[in-house]
């Protein structure tokens, strides 16, 4: 499998020859859904916490005797049809929404995402990007460029998670010069997860060859 190296300018900058099993499998809508919910579950930070009526406070004294009032029987104004009183099986802080996801699944997950992107030319392989300073300008200009790559027209046109940068190695000038725009993400490329992926609707890969060499061992792990 080949694809095309861009330059940061938009221009041929070569051919990568790319490996099946990371961008050329079938598509697995079950194992990465199965994924995807998992990593979402243990990203989920357990806030929302009620209280049962056993951990309200009052309600010690029963509202009125038992009979002859005429009203409803009841044995404390702590009970859950009460104003003020607990909660019947509400949210608590102590439920564990933790799921375990084998390593090589999550990797396959994985793969099977950047090969469905790769089908739908929505991978970018750059060669390098870098920048003297940090400038919001050059960043633009760059991502003015990408836009204009056949098939990649529609390339930052999004408000929201237009793309996801991954490069090879920490560059903190690329990440600064990036970093005014709401709809673009820079990071390592050896961070990308299942959930990166599937969130931005591009995905750039700088220094592809050795990017890719990062993630490749994670099947065999």
């Amino acid at each position: 499998m080949d694809a095309k190296i861009y330059t940061q300018e938009g221009k041929d900058g070569g051919n990568i020859t790319l490996a099946k099993e990371i961008f050329g499998l079938s598509w697995n809508a079950d194992l990465v859904h199965q994924v995807a919910i998992s990593m979402m579950s243990n990203a989920r930070e357990n806030i929302a916490h009620t209280k049962t009526r056993g951990e309200v406070r009052g309600g010690g004294k029963k509202p009125w005797r038992q009979k002859g009032t005429g009203r409803a029987r009841h044995g404390s104004t702590r009970s859950p049809i009460w104003v003020g009183g607990g909660v019947a099986h509400g949210p608590r802080n102590e439920k564990n929404f933790a799921r375990k996801i084998n390593k090589r699944m999550k990797a396959k997950a994985l793969f099977t995402i950047l090969s469905k992107k790769f089908a739908d030319n929505e991978i970018i392989f750059i060669d390098s990007i870098s920048f003297k300073a940090p400038k919001t300008k050059d960043a633009k200009a760059v991502l003015a460029s990408f836009a204009g790559i056949k098939g990649y027209e529609k390339f930052g046109r999004s408000t929201k998670n237009t793309a996801w940068i991954g490069l090879a190695k920490k560059d903190i000038n690329t990440s600064k010069s990036f970093g005014n725009f709401g709809n673009i993400e820079v990071d390592e490329f050896r961070n990308i997860n299942p959930l990166i992926a599937l969130n931005h609707k591009y995905l750039v890969v700088v220094a592809p060859n050795e990017s890719i060499s990062q993630i490749s061992s994670k099947l065999s792990k």
